[in-house]
């Protein structure tokens, strides 16, 4: 997976960018803020979208903001078209305060987020994004951190990484190291229910 890229911006639109990296040119999604603040040589922290048929890169300017997409799209209906105006309608911490508040208004006051999906995003993600999390750096993540984490840049949702970690726990392999607990993972999920 792709983490980061430093690079020249050889080209800009109002939701995305190529960043020039070594004469490669990487297309990375952005929130329209994120783009407006870069500057011509910039350093772009990156989520890898998997689907079926496509490999998509988001650029954001600060972990923090990546961990936020990461959530967001981890929201059952929440995908990436969605979370990026979130992210630049409001700040990592005025996200975290309005989840963790339960601030309705002032999500749904974000370009497509309506007042049921505002609702569905604090009932999922309450708690979850810290309120000083643009202020501090980011914390080292501890292992159920990284495992989801790294589940969630596989593209599976929140259900399937709480199936995951459920069928790791049940046979044991809690503690098991990062690489033998995700393969252990990916086995079960690909089994299905």
């Amino acid at each position: 997976m792709i983490a980061r890229l430093r690079g020249e911006i050889v080209e800009r639109g109002p939701d995305r960018v190529v960043l020039d990296v070594g004469g490669v040119g990487y297309e990375l999604w952005c929130a329209p803020r994120t783009i407006r603040e870069a500057h011509d040589h910039a350093t772009f922290h990156v989520h890898t979208q998997v689907a079926e048929d496509t490999l998509e890169l988001y650029g954001f300017a600060t972990m923090e903001e990546r961990a936020a997409f990461i959530r967001l799209i981890s929201v059952s209906g929440i995908g990436p078209a969605k979370a990026l105006p979130v992210l630049d309608g409001l700040t990592v911490s005025q996200l975290a305060a309005a989840i963790n508040g339960g601030d309705v208004r002032t999500l749904s006051a974000v370009k497509g987020i309506g007042k049921k999906t505002a609702e569905l995003i604090v009932l999922e993600l309450k708690g979850k994004i810290a309120p000083s999390a643009a202020s501090t750096p980011a914390p080292t993540p501890r292992a159920d951190d990284s495992f989801a984490l790294a589940l969630a840049q596989l593209g599976y949702r929140k259900a399937e990484i709480d199936l995951a970690a459920t069928h790791i726990a049940e046979i044991g392999q809690s503690e098991a190291p990062l690489p033998e607990r995700i393969t252990l993972a990916l086995e079960r999920l690909a089994k299905g229910r």
